[in-house]
């Protein structure tokens, strides 16, 4: 079709709005900066308060990561993960699978919300507050610096059935895993970059007690570490906080550790393992394994596209007075 140049502009204009695509008003825009004017002290208060809460409690860096990855593999950045369960409800952290997140993950944001709440009230979203929160913990442990993006609204909706399925389990395969990974967007590359988050942290003995007990003990375990684990994890059905640290050898430290650790048969958890063992991710767990600079890069581009997964704009979400209730209480 070819327009006539008598169209005058206004009808072009009229002409080109019918068959323009529609944006939806809801698609969340975010950038660095989306808080300069509303609340210019955002990223200070964040700061101030990791720096607190991680003096305190050294596992905290960890817990928030794995509290991050939980809420994003599950409706995307949206803070869902974050409600409590009331009458009308069985929210996404009372399912089986997040039944281990850390207190001191929630406690920390809800820590930076209350101080936001009381600089800006009604401002900042439950969801960046996780985000940035992440990162500046991440970066406190000695991991990569990458830029967080704002601007995401908390979802209106957390369920505990949609859980399952969603998020990776200990015992999965890696194509299993690889496929929850890649319909968030992710590559094989960038799943086993972020699989380098278990250089922190801990898991508990149930999940990897099948490991060490029994005929199906894996033998490739490392034999000093299955015989310390065994010890460890002997009374883990009578008390299900027994864990031990992903890295043993720099369990507080990110770093490339844990795939090196992966090449010495020393990977707590089957899935960790299958990483080395298996022929498309194990050169990857190779590369990061000589090249710390690699993982670093790799780990934080990841980061930086997973804040992006799902998250929720106008129309989409609210920004919730408390993170841990949807200001409708019914829903």
């Amino acid at each position: 079709m070819r327009l006539s140049c008598s169209l005058t502009p206004f009808i072009l204009l009229f002409f080109l709005f019918l068959v323009a695509p529609a944006v939806s008003s809801g698609v969340a825009i975010l950038r660095t900066d989306y808080y300069q004017k509303t609340c210019p002290d955002f990223n200070k208060i964040v700061r101030d308060a990791v720096i607190a809460k991680q003096g305190q409690q050294p596992t905290t860096a960890a817990g928030t990561l794995r509290l991050f990855f939980h809420d994003c593999f599950l409706e995307g950045c949206d803070a869902s993960v974050l409600i409590v369960t009331n009458s009308f409800n069985k929210a996404e952290r009372d399912d089986d699978l997040n039944d281990s997140l850390p207190g001191d993950a929630f406690d920390i944001v809800n820590r930076i919300k209350t101080a936001l709440e009381l600089s800006c009230p009604g401002v900042v979203s439950c969801a960046d507050i996780l985000a940035q929160a992440t990162r500046d913990l991440v970066t406190m442990v000695g991991g990569p610096y990458f830029d967080v993006k704002l601007g995401r609204k908390d979802g209106l909706e957390s369920k505990a059935h949609k859980v399952r399925g969603n998020v990776p389990m200990p015992n999965q395969t890696v194509h299993d895993i690889h496929g929850m990974f890649k319909k968030n967007g992710f590559s094989l590359r960038e799943m086993v970059a972020l699989s380098g988050a278990h250089t922190i942290g801990f898991s508990h003995c149930k999940e990897f007690s099948d490991r060490l007990y029994g005929s199906k003990a894996d033998p490739e375990i490392n034999p000093r570490f299955a015989t310390a684990l065994k010890e460890l994890c002997k009374n883990h059905t009578v008390d299900d906080t027994i864990a031990a640290f992903n890295d043993v050898m720099t369990p507080g430290k990110f770093d490339n550790m844990y795939f090196k650790n992966l090449k010495r048969g020393l990977g707590l958890l089957a899935s960790d393992h299958l990483l080395i063992k298996n022929n498309s991710t194990k050169p990857f767990v190779e590369l990061y394994a000589t090249d710390e600079k690699a993982f670093f890069e790799d780990f934080a581009r990841a980061m930086e596209k997973m804040g992006t997964v799902g998250v929720k704009g106008d129309g989409e979400g609210e920004v919730r007075r408390r993170c841990d209730h949807f200001n409708n209480l019914n829903v």
